[in-house]
């Protein structure tokens, strides 16, 4: 079957690059028209001109809540409704633990937790008036097993699993459904600067033996979205090549 988000319209947060950008782009594929939402206004607009479709670039910090109801309420007015919410926007400032310093801890829960909560919080009204919806929030394999000298980023990861599958239950009855990803070494511009010795290194954890690619994660995310998914709430997918296998 294929993916059919016709009609559709989708708030993806970080998008103008990366697995955002890619998830941005497939929706488009299939059908939606897409908020490309970044920091910058001229990268966002840039972004959604590439995507077409009748994609909008908009400008937000997610980590200010007040930034993010304002984004939410500009989409809405912009589109009509907002259909599907992606959260995939973060950072990561990586440090180990006792070296880490408050600000680092703060500025990437904020960013990668807080920001979803409060994109879920302004969304969802929406949906619960219109009875559906779709929230897919990109999470880590970090958030499942850890990663060393990523405490800040995989607290942040696995709060943002423990908030899907808290308000699965709560707007189930809404019939909005929320999910979780989380995807593994995937190949971004951060996993670009990688020396050949470590890249090898990390195939050696990945039973496919290859990092990922942002389609690999866009193309669930795709269908998460859609109507073929309508049965399934309150899950995390693992798109790791088998690493945590």
């Amino acid at each position: 079957m294929k993916i059919d988000l016709s009609g559709k319209n989708a708030l993806v947060t970080g998008s103008t690059r990366g697995i955002g950008r890619a998830i941005a782009e497939a929706f488009a594929e299939s059908g939606a028209r897409v908020a490309v939402v970044g920091r910058d206004q001229q990268r966002a607009d840039e972004a959604a001109a590439d995507i077409g479709n009748g994609a909008r670039g908009f400008a937000a910090d997610v980590s200010d809540t007040v930034a993010v109801t304002k984004l939410i309420d500009a989409v809405e007015k912009a589109f009509g409704s907002i259909d599907i919410l992606v959260n995939n926007a973060g950072i990561t400032r990586d440090n180990i633990v006792m070296r880490l310093k408050d600000e680092d801890w703060d500025a990437v829960l904020d960013a990668n937790l807080r920001g979803a909560f409060a994109s879920i919080r302004a969304a969802s009204r929406g949906m619960m008036k219109r009875r559906r919806g779709r929230i897919i929030n990109i999470a880590s394999i970090v958030g499942l097993i850890g990663n060393k000298g990523q405490a800040n980023y995989a607290a942040s990861k696995a709060g943002l699993i423990a908030l899907t599958k808290t308000v699965a239950k709560e707007l189930g009855s809404r019939n909005i459904l929320i999910n979780a990803v989380a995807p593994g070494f995937i190949e971004t511009e951060m996993t670009a600067s990688m020396t050949p010795e470590a890249r090898e290194a990390l195939g050696k954890q990945i039973a496919l033996e290859r990092l990922g690619t942002a389609q690999d994660v866009a193309a669930i995310v795709a269908f998460l979205a859609s109507d073929l998914a309508s049965y399934i709430t309150g899950q995390v997918f693992v798109v790791d090549g088998g690493m945590v296998m």
